[in-house]
């Protein structure tokens, strides 16, 4: 296998980036259940919307804070054996979830197990893969490894909604697990951990350019590289927005969409319908923005999503009232900015914090991220339950956007960065 790899005339890093790419829109499967399942677990289980918000809360949660841990880990032990080891998790975890009867099967196997496991994955393993395999084009590289998650929700959630409607919620995590698992197989035969396994150097490195070595200790890297950039306000500002950017994305539209658009009469066919439009414009979106991260300050970049992001999460409410235009227009704005915060938020940890920190740095941003994530999963139920609508969730969703806007542009340029950790 590595002499056939080696004679391959191409950079091996595009094959990286191609499994890479697969596994992620593969694995994504998983993103849109708890939305799809929402509805149908309060009329057939009658849980409560809170409750289904508290386990994929929980998820969230594991999920971010597994993300310095699983930088750490893939630097120190490779991609493939992290990867592999998380989508066997990711699997076994979303498999358990179709035979589960109480609330707190799904707080174990979806919340811990499936938590877990794709903390291991999405935007730390492209962050990962980005500044392994690439030094030309990294801002590009990010942007298209981060769409390749709102490609696989494109393919998958309209499939999901109908197995909802049809057979019911089971099949729907059903063919989330078995989209994990086949997932597997171009990690297992292609993944390859660095460029000189193959004997190649990364795409775009200068002569005599060599990956940085593993850290001997990860699960201290995780920690020391916490506390070299604690002390930087650069640091904590990431940190806030990117807290922002979950509460605004998964952890509120993607979890609650189809619930309030049901609420308004639409069916939850259509509903995904409309999800699938962010799909379609976050691909666009986010490409876009990691080449725009190539060229342009991703203070200023940052500044331009939340703020957009913000203006467009407070007319969301009108929209769902007035309709089908209105909301197709909220849906391609929206899905523009999806996660297009990604590639300048990468960016940011590699130029305020150095090569060395960068993906661990980004691990704990990330981590943020997805509490914020779960404090809307949760929140935005919670209030959906005790009002009777989320106008409140979207309201309050969109100022912290606008505030994580102004925050953006506060993050000053590195005078002096962290001391490389080991």
């Amino acid at each position: 296998m590595t002499t056939a790899i080696r004679a391959v005339r191409r950079p091996y890093a595009w094959v990286v980036f191609g499994v890479t790419f697969v596994t992620l829109l593969l694995a994504s499967a998983r993103i849109p259940v708890p939305g799809v399942v929402l509805d149908p677990l309060h009329e057939e289980l009658g849980w409560s919307k809170g409750t289904v918000g508290a386990a994929q809360a929980v998820s969230l949660v594991l999920f971010g804070l597994m993300g310095p841990f699983a930088a750490a880990l893939l630097a120190r032990f490779g991609l493939r054996r992290v990867v592999t080891l998380a989508l066997v998790t990711v699997t076994i975890g979303t498999g358990l979830t179709s035979v589960m009867t109480q609330p707190w099967h799904f707080v174990l196997a979806w919340g811990v197990v499936v938590g877990a496991g794709t903390g291991c994955m999405a935007t730390v393993l492209a962050a990962s893969v980005a500044n392994r395999w690439f030094v030309a084009r990294r801002g590009l590289i990010t942007g298209c490894l981060t769409a390749a998650t709102a490609t696989g929700q494109l393919v998958f959630l309209p499939v999901l909604t109908a197995l909802s409607d049809g057979p019911g919620w089971r099949w729907v995590v059903r063919v989330a697990a078995l989209s994990a698992a086949l997932a597997i197989v171009p990690v297992v035969l292609l993944m390859r951990d660095k460029p000189e396994d193959v004997g190649q150097r990364a795409l775009g490195a200068p002569e005599g350019y060599r990956t940085p070595p593993p850290p001997a200790h990860p699960i201290g890297l995780a920690w020391t590289g916490l506390r070299s950039v604690s002390g930087s306000g650069a640091f904590w500002l990431l940190v806030g927005g990117f807290f922002v950017c979950g509460l605004s994305t998964n952890g509120l539209v993607q979890t609650h969409f189809i619930s309030a658009a049901h609420d308004h009469g639409l069916a939850r066919t259509t509903a995904a319908g409309y999800l699938v439009l962010i799909g379609v414009f976050d691909i666009i979106g986010t490409m876009a923005s990691g080449a725009l991260t190539d060229r342009y300050d991703p203070r200023r970049l940052l500044f331009a999503y939340y703020a957009l992001r913000g203006v467009s999460l407070l007319v969301l409410e009108p929209s769902l009232t007035a309709g089908s235009a209105p909301l197709v227009v909220f849906m391609v704005f929206y899905g523009l900015d999806w996660v297009a915060t990604v590639p300048p938020t990468v960016a940011l940890c590699r130029e305020c914090f150095g090569p060395e920190l960068a993906t661990v740095t980004y691990g704990w941003v990330f981590a943020a991220h997805q509490l914020g994530g779960a404090s809307a999963a949760w929140g935005a139920g919670a209030l959906r339950d005790l009002t009777g609508s989320y106008t409140v969730a979207w309201l309050l969703a969109g100022v912290c956007c606008l505030g994580a806007a102004i925050g953006s542009l506060s993050i000053g340029r590195p005078a002096l960065r962290p001391v490389p950790v080991t």
